[in-house]
This record gives structure tokens, C-alpha cells and sequence, in this order.
């Protein structure tokens, strides 16, 4: 880990101390993801209301630039066609850090819903999506949404590493997935108050290690 990315931890820990419990699962869900990068590898995210909301966050984050001005691959850039219109494409391109929302699929996930069973629809895209070397990463409040269980029990079963946003209270989740960070809250809203410093600081971590 780089010097600046610990700085960027530690101070989430300074501005939120109440989280210092959660200290050791944070970094091991930021080594998960990086690895995960290091592999060419990509990060699935689902949750349901508000954490689909920050399922879709934590993807706008890491797809484009966040904190840093970031390069676009540059292989890909000399690969564009000679024309004019790549011009302008070179010059709003950024890197990225690939992510999929399991959230945003309305057509297939209404489809599924419909047609199938509306609890299994994250599990359903993650047979399609999820590879090995790939990692999940499931938020719920309460730890036992069902449909995130689902998903979490199909990513072991591909080989994907799995990763859970909860609450303080044991649960599914956190029995099932590698890593489960439990802040110390067991209110919906204020479970998700503390979920959005967190998913904040792994993003500018990441993208401090992979971005100059």
C-alpha cells in the first residue's frame, strides 16, 4: 500500500473513530478489491433502496474519475480510428476501474422477476457475469436480504471473493462472504450513514494505488 493511500485511511478512521472496531475488515476488503484489480479482475456490487443506491455510487466512483485526474489507457487511445471524432474522444476518455451495478439491469432483472423468482434475480446475473478472480460485493442493512444471499452463495460457488456491508448484528451475510464490515450501527439510516465514508475512502484508495 502506498503512503498517500494509508493517509486517506487513516483519516477516515480520524473523522469517524467510531468505525476503529471495523479497522482490520476495511483494509481487507481494500487488499480483496486490489487484488482483484491486479488480476484484471472487476467488482460486482448489488443492495436493495438506499444500498442499491450505493451500489450504484460505489460503481460512478470507480468507473471514472473520483478525486484524481485519471488517464485513459493509453493502448486504447492509440487504437482509436484516425478520425475527427476521436479527437474529442482522447480528450474526455478517463481510466477506470471496472465495475457493474447488479442493479441497473431493469429489462432483465423486471424480466427475470416476472417470469422466474424475484429473490434469485442478483444470483441469476452473477451466473452470467461473475468469473473467478472477480469479487461481490453485497450491502445490506440488515445482513439477510434474501436475494443478496442468493448472489453471495452463486459468487463462491464461481470462485469470486465476497464481500458484505452490514449492519452491527451477526447475519447471514457475515457468515457467508470472506469479509463482512459490520459498522457499529443497527438502524437502517444510520447504517448507511456510515456505509458511504466507507465505500468513499476504499474507492479513493483504489484509485490512488492504480492512478498516478
Amino acid at each position: 500500500m502506498k503512503n498517500t493511500t494509508r493517509l486517506i485511511f487513516d483519516e477516515l478512521i480520524i473523522k469517524y473513530p467510531a468505525l476503529i472496531g471495523c479497522k482490520d475488515d476495511i483494509l481487507k476488503v481494500f487488499e480483496i478489491a486490489k487484488q482483484t484489480y491486479l488480476e484484471d479482475g472487476k467488482i460486482l456490487v448489488c443492495g436493495n433502496g438506499g444500498s442499491a443506491s450505493d451500489s450504484e455510487h460505489i460503481v460512478g466512483e470507480l468507473m471514472k474519475n473520483f478525486k484524481k485526474c485519471r488517464k485513459a489507457d493509453r493502448e486504447l487511445l492509440e487504437n482509436l480510428e484516425d478520425c475527427e471524432e476521436s479527437v474529442k474522444l482522447k480528450e474526455v476518455l478517463e481510466g477506470n476501474l471496472p465495475a457493474i451495478s447488479l442493479t441497473s439491469h431493469i429489462a432483465l432483472t423486471t424480466a427475470y422477476s416476472n417470469d422466474k423468482e424475484p429473490s434469485a434475480v442478483f444470483a441469476q446475473q452473477l451466473a452470467g457475469l461473475g468469473k473467478k478472480g472477480d469479487t461481490f460485493i453485497a450491502i445490506s442493512t440488515s445482513g439477510n436480504s434474501l436475494n443478496c444471499i442468493y448472489a453471495c452463495l452463486v459468487a463462491k460457488a464461481k470462485g469470486l471473493k465476497t464481500v458484505a456491508l452490514t449492519g452491527a448484528r451477526e447475519s447471514r451475510l457475515s457468515s457467508l462472504s470472506d469479509v463482512c464490515v459490520r459498522v457499529p450501527e443497527i438502524e437502517t439510516y444510520k447504517i448507511q450513514e456510515y456505509h458511504l465514508p466507507v465505500y468513499h475512502a476504499l474507492c479513493a484508495m483504489l484509485e490512488e494505488e492504480f492512478f498516478d
